[in-house]
């Protein structure tokens, strides 16, 4: 039997036994949720060209939520005999009995719930034996070691490969599953400067379909020329000048708006972006739309983690907040509708002002590049932004050189609207896809 037969079979047990589950807890809960993400796959992880660690896994829990009035109780089983999923709902009820009310729980509504399933391509499995697995990690440690004499050591490769099924059902008669695979190779190494300083680096590759994957050569020569760029840096004084990020560090500053938007932060009223909705948080020019469909997408869903369907949804349109991010739980405390983001958000899509990353450079003509941030200097209450950086000085539009211990600050509110351009240099690997970013200007703390 292929992995594929497995997989199918594997998913009419999992949906069996969440129905179980259900029907078990429907005797006695006024409502109830089952899931259960089954992860089967390989992390195989070398250094200095020899394996260091092989790892195979297959786990999942069955997770039970049952609601009796406005009391919750939640337990897990890993055995899903029908004796074990039994006794995990008396747990699950027995926890209910002693939980406080709560007027707020409960499943999402039932008319959201993700009634058509559709085929977004997500499963590609790949079942690599431990040496072909051991041999692509080595090729990206071998090809980082060969790029440049001041490469001096590997701190590491690794290459994984796991596939899974999700399985979600609730008391509305929701009951769907879907499986999906994810594989990816990365590579961290070592570069020593002038002074005997040593920098060090990382590159990586993560895709649906291993075929789709950079080549591991690939991502060892793109650790080692990110590594060896950073050799000798050096220190600036302290100044405001125009920043530009790197589009891998772009995503992070997207990643503070989806907290700021979050139905958790923003009910508490602990966000920066409180009663923003409808307003213009953005530059005109800028869009971000959500597409949960895309095939093959590293974020595409069809349902999120409370069985409410995913739709395709702007949440920034000419620069203002279209939407919040709301799980069942925080849009009955806000009176709104729940947007299907329990769990997450489902492929970001970033508008780009269309120039090259040269461009971008050209664009800032003096400034800092920042390719590295360091440190947890956010509020998301105030929007107050300061972090250790690093990356490069750039002068007439050119890469300079190097430099390190510096701080960048301002606010997440000010930043947002004094972005000047994105690049076309999307960053693929991530839930947001965005190009590089330039604001016109921050605080630079160094000397």
């Amino acid at each position: 039997m292929d992995v594929r037969e497995q997989v199918a079979q594997q998913r009419v047990e999992l949906e069996a036994a969440v129905a179980k589950a259900l029907e078990v807890a429907g005797k006695q809960a006024d409502a109830a949720e089952v899931a259960i993400n089954k992860t089967t796959g390989i992390s195989v992880s070398t250094r200095m060209c020899e394996v260091e660690n092989v790892e195979f896994n297959s786990d999942g829990a069955l997770g039970i939520t049952v609601y009796r009035g406005h009391r919750k109780g939640s337990a897990s089983t890993s055995d899903l005999s029908e004796a074990a999923i039994a006794q995990t709902v008396a747990a699950a009820l027995d926890i209910a009995n002693y939980t406080s009310e709560d007027p707020f729980a409960g499943p999402g509504p039932a008319e959201l719930m993700a009634r058509n399933i559709p085929d977004l391509d997500l499963f590609h499995p790949d079942e690599p034996e431990p040496d072909r697995a051991a041999a692509i990690a080595i090729a990206a440690e071998e090809a980082a070691l060969a790029f440049d004499p001041r490469v001096k050591q590997s701190d590491g490769a690794s290459y994984d490969s796991h596939y899974g099924v999700r399985v979600y059902g609730n008391s509305h008669g929701m009951l769907a599953s879907y499986a999906s695979s994810r594989h990816s190779i990365s590579c961290c190494v070592i570069s020593e400067g002038k002074d005997g300083n040593m920098e060090r680096d990382y590159s990586y590759t993560t895709s649906r379909l291993a075929s789709d994957m950079w080549t591991p050569e690939r991502v060892g020569r793109h650790a080692a020329e990110r590594t060896v760029s950073r050799i000798d840096p050096q220190k600036l004084t302290t100044r405001e000048a125009p920043v530009m990020f790197a589009a891998d560090v772009a995503t992070g500053l997207f990643g503070h708006l989806v907290m700021g938007i979050s139905g958790a932060n923003l009910y508490r009223k602990s966000s920066f972006l409180l009663d923003k909705l409808g307003e213009k948080i953005f530059p005109e020019w800028l869009n971000i739309s959500e597409r949960p469909h895309i095939l093959r997408g590293m974020a595409s869903t069809p349902f999120d983690s409370e069985g409410l369907a995913t739709y395709d949804r702007e949440i920034i349109t000419g620069g203002a907040l279209q939407t919040y991010l709301l799980t069942s739980y925080a849009a009955r405390k806000m009176k709104m509708q729940p947007t299907g983001h329990a769990g997450g958000i489902h492929n970001w899509l970033v508008s780009s002002t269309g120039e090259s990353f040269e461009q971008m450079l050209k664009k800032m003509d003096r400034g800092l590049l920042v390719t590295e941030l360091m440190g947890q200097g956010v509020n998301i209450i105030t929007g107050d932004y300061s972090r250790g950086a690093a990356g490069f000085w750039v002068e007439n539009g050119q890469i300079q050189y190097p430099v390190s211990e510096i701080t960048i600050a301002g606010n997440l509110k000010d930043m947002m609207q004094n972005i000047v351009a994105i690049g076309s240099d999307t960053e693929t690997r991530s839930q947001i896809l965005t190009g590089s970013m330039l604001l016109d200007s921050m605080k630079i703390a160094g000397e």
